[in-house]
């Protein structure tokens, strides 16, 4: 397949759109104001970075992409509930996402709590009725998910990330917060692909596993730098809203030159790690790149 990643993105993107059109409720069907507000959590934008993640790792490993839908799919799903979860008043209460109104506000504070819920069972749903997978690997794919986002990952990520608003965190208690709140999702992401090949290496599988540790934590990071330097209509959400809540991040804490030098770290042990895979690894390091360069 030729190494041109960034052609190709356009067709995964619709790919995964599509795939959550089919999985989500129609607008219409009952509890309709329910459906709606599901629907406008997931496919109100967002640049599918993780799905794509999937996408990218499963170019790298010649999995079929058939096999990849699936996750990719309830991973966005998984997203978006923590997204809806997050902009609520009792987390960071904000009123824009990806440059529109946040569920709560568009809706009610109830029903963006019952959406995000709804969403959260959807995605297990769509992988308990993945096809052509063995039983054993949909199970292993299922605790996968199941662990990026529960209490040992993005959830409790969260709990660690509201409790340390106004503190004063060393470099690895961050880097533990975001790897949980940001980065368990995104590594589950590249391990999902991982699961879905028959005949992966050790070596290769340890490779890519801390190849999405890195670029997770550096995905944090650049969110972190973009909230203080970039625009509320650049990265659709208020800038400054970090700031305001007081919360413990990498440029508040330790400056936006080191924040800067620490995601470059991080992504150059991120594509050293891929340097095994040749040409393969091109879509990964592609977006390895936008990851951390996205913005300037």
């Amino acid at each position: 397949m030729p190494h041109n990643f960034e052609n190709r993105i356009a067709a995964y993107t619709d790919r995964v759109n599509n795939g959550l059109d089919a999985a989500l409720p129609q607008a219409g069907s009952k509890p309709q104001r329910l459906h709606e507000a599901m629907r406008y959590a997931v496919l109100n934008g967002g640049k599918r970075i993780r799905p794509l993640l999937v996408y990218a790792a499963g170019e790298c490993l010649c999995v079929e992409t058939r096999l990849l839908d699936a996750p990719a799919v309830a991973i966005e799903l998984i997203h978006a509930f923590s997204l809806v979860h997050d902009d609520l008043p009792a987390m960071d209460d904000d009123d824009l996402r990806r440059g529109k109104p946040t569920v709560h506000i568009k809706y009610d504070e109830a029903t963006a709590i019952l959406a995000a819920d709804a969403l959260q069972p959807l995605a297990f749903s769509v992988l308990a009725n993945v096809e052509g997978v063995p039983a054993d690997v949909v199970i292993r794919l299922v605790r996968l998910i199941t662990d990026a986002c529960g209490s040992t990952g993005m959830t409790g990520g969260q709990s660690i990330d509201l409790a340390a608003e106004g503190a004063r965190l060393t470099a690895e208690e961050l880097e533990h917060m975001y790897a949980l709140k940001t980065g368990a999702l995104i590594h589950a992401a590249i391990v999902s692909a991982c699961l879905l090949c028959d005949d992966l290496a050790a070596d290769d599988a340890e490779a890519l596993d801390c190849f999405g540790r890195s670029i997770g934590i550096a995905f944090q990071i650049k969110d972190d730098i973009l909230d203080i330097e970039g625009e509320t209509e650049v990265i659709g959400k208020p800038a400054g809203s970090d700031e305001s809540l007081n919360k413990a991040t990498y440029p508040a804490l330790f400056g936006a030159e080191s924040s800067r030098a620490r995601c470059d770290e991080l992504l150059a042990g991120a594509l050293d790690g891929l340097s095994g895979f040749g040409d393969s690894a091109l879509p990964l390091e592609w977006l390895a790149r936008y990851i951390v360069e996205r913005g300037q």
